[in-house]
């Protein structure tokens, strides 16, 4: 799938929800399921700066395509990761640095975070995109 596609689909998922307390509870489960981050891979290296919270992020490359793995010690930033690492993972570099995240905006996500979790949301994304960056070259 593409990123466009994989955006409409979190998109018509979170219209389901009529209120951000729906909203947020499913993000936390979105947070939940997430998993497949190494242990060994917890290291001060892969803390995202800017997160209120402890958010890892490891990214490599398999074939074309940029792979993420994360984690959070809190159930919202994993939530919010897990809905970035569900959009931009198993993309190449070209496609996550052309992307401009729309699904972020339309399901209202950057209205209803607080300034910290809003600030932590735009650090994983910087961080995500400096991987495909670094991936590019």
């Amino acid at each position: 799938m593409t990123i466009k596609e994989k955006e409409e689909e979190v998109i018509e998922e979170f219209s389901f929800f009529e209120d951000w307390m729906a909203k947020y509870e499913y993000i936390i489960d979105l947070g939940k399921n997430l998993n497949g981050y190494p242990p060994e891979q917890k290291t001060p290296e892969n803390i995202i700066k800017g997160c209120q919270s402890q958010v890892w992020l490891h990214a490599y490359m398999d074939g074309e395509k940029l792979i993420y793995k994360a984690d959070s010690d809190a159930l919202i930033s994993k939530g919010l990761i897990s809905l970035l690492v569900g959009v931009l993972s198993d993309q190449t570099p070209a496609d996550i640095l052309s992307n401009k995240l729309k699904f972020i905006e339309e399901i209202g996500l950057n209205e209803h975070l607080s300034p910290n979790r809003s600030n932590g949301l735009s650090s994983m994304i910087k961080t995500m995109k400096a991987y495909a960056i670094a991936f590019s070259k």
